[in-house]
């Protein structure tokens, strides 16, 4: 306890809000496996008074693009109850490995989501999602946005979310392991908020392929920072374990606020 009082502390004057600097933040990042980068990242977030939205653009890069190119766009849109997101709207839309993807899920009610487009259509050997494992649930993009939330207003990572991205159901839980100095790299280096995840799968995995690994807690190390003095945390490294390209790393290159209105993370 001694240890934690300071160290939360230090993270809630770190990564406190500052209302009045309410900004979207473009941030660009890239991702590297086996020493070298397969992807692209550009994310955008409007976290900040009683809406959210999230946009982010994924592309593949460098041996990936050798095996299967990919560039999709994620978004989401919703409202807040207190540190809790109310997903309203969730679209994929792109293309990977010369293959169409496409996704629509509604939340006409609070909890309880409607998927109207799902491109490809689920495969026959893909175990489905019960109608009961989807309710309560919200997409991958607003647990990242309730995450950042309880960042933002305690200082810690301690968080759960019930998933559920029209093919997948997990759980994902979240734990604050304290303040640690990163070494500059990219576009950030200095204190940062260390919280470890883990993932649960409960449905949606392949059955001839995945499920004995699928079912298996999937770990991953997350850091949030503050790359622009007094703007909203976001995270600035990640690291996680993949079944065929060893560790995976998500590092922050840049970032920039954006005017109001302007949109980046979108194909062109």
């Amino acid at each position: 306890m001694s240890r934690l009082l300071p160290t939360a502390a230090c993270a809630a004057a770190i990564l406190a809000p500052m209302a009045s600097r309410a900004e979207t933040l473009l941030a660009r990042y890239e991702v590297r496996a086996a020493g070298m980068q397969v992807m692209q990242i550009e994310a955008q977030f409007e976290l900040e008074g009683p809406r959210y939205r999230l946009r982010a653009r994924i592309r593949t890069t460098g041996l990936l693009n050798v095996l299967g190119r990919g560039d999709q766009v994620t978004s989401t849109e919703g409202a807040w109850r207190g540190t809790d997101p109310v997903p309203a709207r969730y679209r994929v839309e792109g293309t990977w490995r010369g293959t169409k993807r496409e996704v629509a899920l509604d939340w006409p009610s609070p909890g309880q989501p409607v998927l109207s487009v799902l491109e490809p259509p689920i495969e026959p050997d893909r175990q489905p999602v019960p109608a009961a494992l989807r309710l309560g649930t919200m997409d991958g993009l607003s647990a990242l946005a309730k995450l950042t939330r309880i960042v933002a207003q305690t200082g810690r990572c301690d968080a759960a979310a019930a998933v559920y991205d029209g093919r997948r159901r997990a759980d994902y839980t979240v734990q604050t392991e304290g303040m640690q100095i990163l070494p500059q790299e990219g576009g950030f280096g200095g204190q940062a908020l260390r919280c470890s995840f883990e993932s649960r799968l409960l449905a949606g995995w392949r059955s001839d392929r995945e499920a004995e690994w699928a079912q298996k807690p999937q770990p991953a190390t997350a850091w949030l920072g503050r790359p622009l003095p007094g703007l909203q945390a976001i995270p600035v490294r990640i690291e996680l374990p993949s079944r065929w390209l060893g560790s995976i790393r998500v590092v922050l290159q840049s970032v920039e606020p954006l005017p109001s209105g302007q949109e980046v993370a979108e194909k062109r």
